[in-house]
């Protein structure tokens, strides 16, 4: 038997007056799962967080978390919930254990709960040794290990993460997904959004966002079928010069920059390669080296917003 989602959208759209943020949103979450919400600055991640939190009205549809009607009874949803919202909801000059319990005082939790709780997170988050320091004066990284302690005080069965890693360190960010995997092991359902792809890699779903529409939603794996024909690593000095000359070639479909490396998208691999390996060389670019990879999101999530038609941009 199937178990009803733990979080659910269903045609779910914000206006804010003539302009859409949130345009008909349906996804559906499993118990136990991490869903990734990924997209670009402005499309709609953030205001489908606060929709599905109950922190903003929807104009249309429905958001459902653990079976109720997030509309209907946002009170009751929120005490069932944890949210670490994209901007800091920490009190700068209470200390880390100060929020924590002004956290737990929010949600009324009793004292002696209260202080075996805040132990247990602080012991968690490896955040013992800082509990008396301001919050301002943390790290960016030990910032949003105190937030996810404040959004875990009161025993949430859902915890929404929006954006939780911006800005942090890349030592701070694998820290703060040992956290997430601890807290799936422990049986919580998790919907994040997240502007790097490597992290969307971790999740069970991803759901590509652009201009408040979802345009893709699957696992990591399903996403990346979606990229058509294969795709070749190009690597050799100065790919910025060779990329115009490899998109003219009538094999290549996509070709994308992405650091020292160019990734060529072709129609089939073994008839190709060849070509595009004699194109290169022609031209001068002999010293390429070129193979098959296995493409990434980032790879399938560049392709469908270079094919869809232009828009006009949303808000935030």
């Amino acid at each position: 038997m199937t178990s009803a989602p733990t979080i659910e959208a269903r045609g779910l759209s914000k206006n804010f007056g003539n302009v859409t943020a949130v345009d008909g949103l349906t996804l559906s979450v499993a118990p136990g799962e991490i869903f990734g919400l990924v997209g670009p600055d402005g499309a709609g991640k953030t205001t489908a967080m606060r929709l599905l939190t109950g922190v903003m009205q929807a104009s249309s549809g429905s958001a459902i978390v653990l079976g109720l009607e997030v509309s209907r009874d946002p009170e009751a949803v929120r005490h069932r919930i944890g949210y670490v919202p994209q901007n800091s909801s920490l009190y700068a000059d209470l200390s880390a254990l100060e929020n924590l319990h002004f956290y737990a005082d929010l949600f009324n939790i009793p004292r002696a709960e209260r202080d075996r709780k805040t132990t247990e997170l602080l012991a968690f988050s490896r955040l013992e040794p800082f509990a008396k320091r301001l919050a301002k004066n943390l790290s960016g990284g030990m910032r949003q290990k105190l937030a996810l302690c404040c959004a875990l005080i009161h025993r949430p069965e859902v915890l929404f993460l929006d954006e939780p890693t911006i800005g942090v360190d890349p030592v701070s960010r694998r820290e703060f997904w040992l956290l997430v995997y601890q807290l799936l092991q422990q049986g919580l359902t998790l919907l994040l959004s997240t502007p790097y792809l490597d992290e969307a890699e971790r999740c069970h779903q991803v759901g590509l966002m652009d201009h408040g529409r979802l345009i893709a939603c699957d696992t990591p794996a399903g996403l990346r079928q979606l990229l058509p024909g294969s795709l070749v690593e190009v690597r050799g000095p100065s790919p910025e010069m060779a990329s115009p000359l490899v998109r003219r070639l009538p094999e290549v479909l996509e070709a994308q920059v992405f650091g020292d490396r160019l990734h060529v998208l072709v129609g089939d691999v073994e008839r190709d390669l060849p070509r595009l390996r004699a194109a290169l060389t022609t031209e001068g670019f002999s010293e390429a080296h070129l193979r098959p990879i296995t493409p990434s999101l980032e790879d399938v999530f560049v392709t469908l917003l270079r094919q869809r038609p232009p828009s006009i941009p949303v808000g935030h």
